[in-house]
Formats: C-alpha cells, sequence, structure tokens
C-alpha cells in the first residue's frame, strides 16, 4: 500500500476520485469494494440525492454503516425498496434505468472490455480462478455510462489482450450479433491509482486524461499493456480535501475494510 502526499493511500485516491464523478448523476448500480466506498463518499458530500441499486435487489438503501458487501442484510433496512432478479434486471438495468455502472476488474484492454473470470493458463485450468462476471455484463450492456476501478495500475491490468473476456463492451458484444444489442456507451472512465483514463469516441479507445499527484505522464505510459495515447489537455488530479480523508478514516471506513 503506497502513500502519496499527505500519506494518501493508493485506495484513498480511487475512492475520492472515483466519489468526485458521481457530481450531478442520479442513479447508480453499485460494485463491491471501492465503488460501494465511493458512492457512500459521495452521497455524504457531493450528491445525497444519490440512489444506489446494488446486485442483491436492494434499490434506494440507507445503511447507519458502509455495509461490508453488497449482500449486507443491513442494506434491507429502512430501503426504499427490495426488488427481486427479474425486476432487478429486466426493469432497472436491461430498461436502462440506470446512469452509472460502477465496476471493478482484475483486467481492461483499450477498448473497455473486462475479464473478471481468470488469470493465466486457460478455462479449465487457470492459473487463477476469479469470482466471474455477476451482473457486470448486464450492467455494462445497459448503464448510460460505466466508471471501473482498478486497485492496481500495471502491464498485468492494463492489458493489450485479456486473458479472458468476461464483460465485452457493447462495440464488442454488438460484433457478435444476437437479438438482443447493447444500448448502453460502455466504460465512459477509467480510474486506477496513477491517473483517470477516459473513453475517446474519436480513437475508440481509453485515453490518459489527468494523472495522481506524484506521478508522471511517461510513468504511466510505461505501466500500461497498450501503447497509450494521452490528451492534449492533460491535467494534474487535485489533492484530497481534509474533510473527505477524515469521513473516510473515520467516519465511512475505520476499520479499513476496502482501504486495506
Amino acid at each position: 500500500m503506497s502513500t502519496g502526499a499527505r500519506g494518501v493511500t493508493d485506495a484513498e485516491r480511487l475512492v475520492i476520485a472515483a466519489a468526485r464523478l458521481l457530481v450531478g448523476r442520479r442513479t447508480v448500480f453499485a460494485g463491491h469494494g471501492v465503488p460501494t466506498l465511493a458512492i457512500s463518499l459521495a452521497q455524504r458530500l457531493y450528491e445525497p440525492g444519490l440512489e444506489i441499486v446494488y446486485e442483491s435487489g436492494v434499490v434506494g438503501p440507507h445503511p447507519d454503516r458502509v455495509p461490508t458487501s453488497i449482500s449486507d442484510s443491513l442494506l434491507v433496512t429502512g430501503a426504499e425498496c427490495v426488488v427481486g432478479m427479474p425486476q432487478l434486471f429486466g426493469y432497472l438495468i436491461q430498461g436502462s434505468r440506470i446512469d452509472v455502472g460502477f465496476l471493478g476488474a482484475a483486467q481492461i484492454d483499450r477498448q473497455g472490455n473486462l475479464n473478471s473470470t481468470l488469470i493465466g493458463g486457460d478455462y479449465q485450468q487457470p492459473q487463477t480462478r476469479l469470482p466471474g462476471s455477476g451482473g457486470a455484463i448486464e450492467v455494462m450492456a445497459h448503464a448510460r455510462e460505466v466508471f471501473v476501478v482498478i486497485r492496481m495500475h500495471s502491464p498485468r491490468s492494463l492489458v493489450s489482450h485479456l486473458d479472458f473476456c468476461t464483460t465485452p463492451s457493447p462495440a464488442r458484444a454488438g460484433k457478435q450479433g444476437g437479438s438482443t444489442q447493447a444500448s448502453g456507451r460502455g466504460v465512459s472512465t477509467l480510474i486506477t491509482p496513477k491517473g483517470t483514463l477516459r473513453w475517446a469516441a474519436d480513437r475508440g479507445e481509453l485515453i490518459l486524461t489527468a494523472v495522481a499527484r506524484g506521478t508522471t505522464v511517461d510513468d504511466v505510459v510505461a505501466t500500461t499493456g497498450w501503447p497509450l495515447a494521452v490528451a492534449g489537455d492533460i491535467v494534474e488530479d487535485p489533492l484530497p480535501t481534509v474533510e473527505e480523508l477524515r469521513i473516510l478514516r473515520e467516519e465511512l471506513d475505520p476499520e479499513r475494510i476496502y482501504l486495506r
């Protein structure tokens, strides 16, 4: 766990950078881990009316603490509603009622395709078996846009070729044909410990638009597994504020469940 300015860890930077991006959003599908904590921070500081949808079917929860997982029972108490899987996937997700799908992944490529299934080897005998898709495929296909958080920026996580394509971008899925076509935009933003990448429609790929404090553009490019394009107006992420860090460390995740 590395630290930068003000002793800010990579995990804290990810959460704060992600929370700031939720300004102006309304309905967010929360993936496990950093996305859950980032959404809680955004609700506290930036968008108190932000509505969260969890894969467990909980909609509009009002927990008295940050849940330890997306199926934590405390999410049910005080929630606006709890729906079954047919309603969650058929009405909310496939009905394009999610503004932002907030996902994590083990690998991502330059076109915004995700791998959360395996690392190394083949499907039958991988070096590492991962949890798989969950609801990510449907969220990728039908959320208006998708934010992805990757906890490690390296050529093993930002790759030229996925070890397995768990969650195809709408463009890739569309090339496969089928009776149901994706209605979403796909990955619009990727947040890593070293910076932020955004989708460039004119290039058809993710490009670097911001770097973290203490990181150089050359370092980000060198640790990306594809020839990373850099925006002409590259910026440096602003430092976390004292209040952002206080709320994260003292109120939302004092036991460092997510900030490990």
